[in-house]
């Protein structure tokens, strides 16, 4: 992930003694998720993808400088992209483990513990901030004004997320076999666009503080066998929060079906992937 992020716990309302609502449940499961990836920090760093050049320089195109944070940066995927690209980068990271990763692979960049709802930045000291695979863990309610608040007057934020390609048919069978566990309904482009054009962007006191979301997804792909594939899946959040056996069993299911498919069964293949960018501007 990419990158993660958590919500912090000041802004949770814990009511003691009575049984958790449907909302208290849903971020308790998002809390869990974002949480699970410092555990498998090292495989992120050897397995997820990279990210789309196109589909970087689109997001920061109007970026009024180059001044960029990585928000949420994980082994820092992306921030890797940004400084091949040029850009002036500084990357925070809530997870301990994902950190140590990212200063290791990158120790030029200025990285910092930190999360999207409590940014360790000065007020309007960066003219975008980017985040790969991670700003659905954000609790926007607390982090909008906190990214809005770090951003230059007509800063970016932008969101892009690695996407398989189930337009393809061995992707659409990969999904069918590992679930939402591995490939959810925004892991493939239909479902992203839907999920991330009701994606909450931040308000305050009535006015919007960024302008509406853009839309737009760049061909891209990993270079990947059936086992170095199994082990990317068995990188998501899904996965790293089930019970051991439970996981195992799904990860064989997965590597038989990789290794029975002419595709990807006789050794290196492309997985067909898109980078899909969400892009607004701070107004």
């Amino acid at each position: 992930m990419t990158g993660t992020d958590h919500s912090t716990e000041r802004h949770q309302d814990h009511r003691r003694g009575s049984a958790p609502t449907g909302q208290e449940s849903t971020q308790a499961e998002r809390r869990l998720h974002s949480s699970s990836f410092g555990r498998a920090a090292v495989a992120y760093a050897e397995h997820r993808p990279d990210y789309a050049h196109a589909a970087v320089r689109w997001a920061l195109e109007t970026a009024p400088g180059p001044r960029v944070l990585d928000l949420g940066a994980g082994t820092g995927k992306l921030t890797a992209t940004l400084i091949a690209l040029g850009y002036e980068v500084v990357a925070v990271e809530p997870d301990p483990a994902m950190l140590a990763e990212l200063r290791g692979s990158l120790p030029a960049v200025r990285a910092l513990p930190g999360s999207a709802e409590a940014i360790p930045l000065p007020d309007g000291s960066v003219d975008a901030v980017v985040s790969g695979n991670a700003m659905h863990w954000f609790d926007m309610d607390v982090a909008g004004p906190e990214i809005a608040r770090v951003l230059a007057p007509g800063g970016v934020l932008a969101g892009l997320w690695n996407v398989f390609d189930d337009r393809v048919d061995w992707v659409a069978g990969l999904a069918r076999v590992t679930g939402p566990a591995a490939i959810g309904p925004r892991d493939v482009p239909a479902g992203w666009r839907t999920e991330t054009a009701r994606m909450h962007l931040p308000k305050s006191g009535g006015e919007a503080r960024f302008d509406s979301a853009e839309q737009a997804e760049f061909p891209h792909g990993q270079q990947r066998t059936a086992d170095s594939l199994v082990a990317t899946l068995a990188t998501k959040a899904g996965i790293l929060v089930m019970p051991e056996r439970r996981r195992e069993t799904l990860l064989d299911e997965t590597r038989a079906y990789l290794t029975g498919r002419p595709e990807t069964g006789g050794g290196e293949f492309t997985l067909p992937m898109l980078t899909s960018v969400l892009r607004a501007r701070r107004i």
